[in-house]
């Protein structure tokens, strides 16, 4: 499973629904599609809202993605994340070179 960030944006008609069981649909419909919704947090600044969630390939998240914002009227960027740990590994490993 890969950790995507979903970055979230208020249209004026979603901020309407706000409520715990339109979240709570929301975590079903991802739990549905395959992934696991790990956090959901609001946020001020350029993002309203951020769910960090699994999901086992990048199809299944984009289609998530879509779906969440057909059924909740907010906008997502879809971004996959790996921790600094793993981060790290991958950009001090030796490339091999190709004849």
């Amino acid at each position: 499973m890969t950790t995507y960030f979903m970055f979230g944006k208020f249209s004026a008609g979603s901020l309407k629904d706000v409520s715990t069981e339109r979240t709570r649909k929301a975590t079903a419909l991802v739990e549905n599609m395959g992934g696991k919704v790990e956090a959901i947090y609001a946020l001020l600044g350029t993002y309203d809202v951020v769910a960090i969630a699994e999901f086992a390939d990048f199809k299944d998240a984009m289609k998530a993605s879509v779906e969440l914002s057909k059924m909740l009227g907010i906008s997502f960027t879809t971004s996959p994340a790996v921790t600094v740990e793993e981060f790290d590994k991958l950009a001090t490993q030796q490339h091999v070179s190709m004849p």
